[in-house]
């Protein structure tokens, strides 16, 4: 074809597909593994090159004499192991690579927590003191303060929010048998990392045979509104290390949350307590059975409350006639009632009787809640079995004792 002077050289389709599709010899394909070294089982590539080869032996060692050969040629052969560890010996050139990998993360990598290896110096610290007071039976827990010195952050709690703050509160559980009955909590304090509470909690009718057997658990939360409250650490301590009548100062570092013993008999679940005044009137012949008040009663209600009244049974009750009910207190967990209830009977006929005790929550429209209930007689046993002695012993005297209610039914009873 003729091109005139000035014009463009022209190329048909045909010439540029097959320029396009056709631009040489075909070249094999890189696999991913081109672009990174192998090295033997594992050293990582930041470890250092000790690979090496020994040169070939001189002329002037071959021409020595045969002692000299051998010696020469056993040298040569050490250094040449010492000189290539990673090709005989890979397991040793990983074992140095990997320390040597491992001292510089230490060196460069942060400590995201940014706390302490100690979990109690991590979770904090929790000031706080208690008191027994064995004449009116009250367990008194003062809530002083929590800090957390972590030198990376201000003095507090561990941060549990994101704005690095806490929402902290305390609350109180009597081990074993813990439960929402003996649920003791402080206000809530926001935005802070040293809360200062200074607020005093108090259990009621505790019985010296609690301060034997009993712990209290003290947890430190925060609270979420959108979440569920998150736990902080705790702290244990048994009562028993407590003096009667003499306050005890704590500074404790909180803990993990430590398991509860779960095999505890769940008929003997505390469902709060309540105070019973027992006299036996020898001039009218009769048993007084006085419901005092109840203390840290175990809500029934959805509004986190009951609304609890006493029942009293003196067993075995043949004609169904020592049946007696208290008053409905409204909407409350420490109702008090201070109702006096009078049963006929000899004085001699006492030690063949039990008397029952139950609480129960009113609901409208259906079926009254069970919350708590406990028995005193000649077959009870502990604190109750003293009771019922201390009225047989004391007669025409008011003998007044803290019981604690369980979820066990006595005698099967039906509301």
């Amino acid at each position: 074809m003729t091109q005139r002077k000035g014009e463009k050289p022209t190329i048909s389709i045909q010439e540029h597909m097959a320029i396009d599709v056709c631009p040489g010899p075909i070249q094999p394909i890189k696999q991913i593994s081109d672009y990174f070294p192998r090295y033997p089982r594992g050293v990582p590539p930041s470890a250092p090159q000790l690979v090496g080869k020994a040169g070939p032996p001189s002329s002037s060692a071959l021409s020595s004499s045969p002692a000299t050969t051998s010696t020469t040629s056993t040298t040569s052969s050490t250094s040449a192991e010492s000189e290539r560890p990673n090709e005989d010996k890979p397991d040793r050139a990983f074992a140095g690579a990997s320390a040597s990998l491992q001292a510089t993360r230490r060196d460069e990598e942060p400590d995201v927590e940014g706390y302490d290896s100690d979990d109690s110096t991590t979770l904090g610290t929790l000031d706080f003191s208690l008191q027994y007071d064995q004449e009116n039976n009250a367990l008194h827990c003062t809530i002083n303060k929590a800090k957390l010195p972590v030198p990376r952050y201000k003095k507090g709690l561990k941060p549990m929010d994101h704005n690095g703050l806490s929402d902290p509160y305390v609350k109180l559980h009597l081990l074993p048998g813990a439960s929402k009955a003996n649920k003791l909590r402080t206000k809530t304090l926001h935005n802070t990392l040293n809360p200062v509470w200074s607020e005093t909690l108090t259990y009621y009718g505790i019985t010296d045979e609690d301060m034997v057997r009993k712990t209290l658990r003290i947890s430190v939360c925060d609270e979420d509104k959108f979440r569920h409250n998150e736990f902080i650490g705790e702290t244990r301590i048994p009562l028993k290390k407590l003096k009667p009548n003499q306050i005890k100062n704590f500074n404790n570092c909180l803990e993990k949350q430590l398991p509860v013993n779960k095999t505890e008999d769940k008929s003997l679940e505390e469902r709060g307590r309540i105070m019973i005044s027992l006299k036996y009137n020898t001039q009218k012949s009769c048993l007084v059975v006085g419901i005092i008040r109840c203390a840290h009663l175990a809500a029934m209600d959805a509004n986190g409350f009951s609304d609890p009244y006493v029942k009293t049974y003196l067993k075995p009750d043949e004609n169904k006639k020592s049946k007696h009910k208290t008053a409905v207190k409204k909407k409350t967990l420490n109702p008090e009632f201070n109702e006096e209830f009078c049963y006929d009977i000899k004085y001699a006929d006492l030690t063949k009787k039990t008397l029952e005790v139950t609480v129960w929550d009113y609901d409208i429209g259906k079926s009254n809640d069970f919350i708590g209930g406990v028995s005193l007689g000649i077959n009870a046993n502990g604190e109750r079995l003293k009771h019922w002695f201390d009225c047989l012993k004391n007669k025409d005297k008011k003998i007044e004792r803290w019981h604690t209610l369980t979820n066990e039914l006595p005698g099967s009873l039906n509301d």
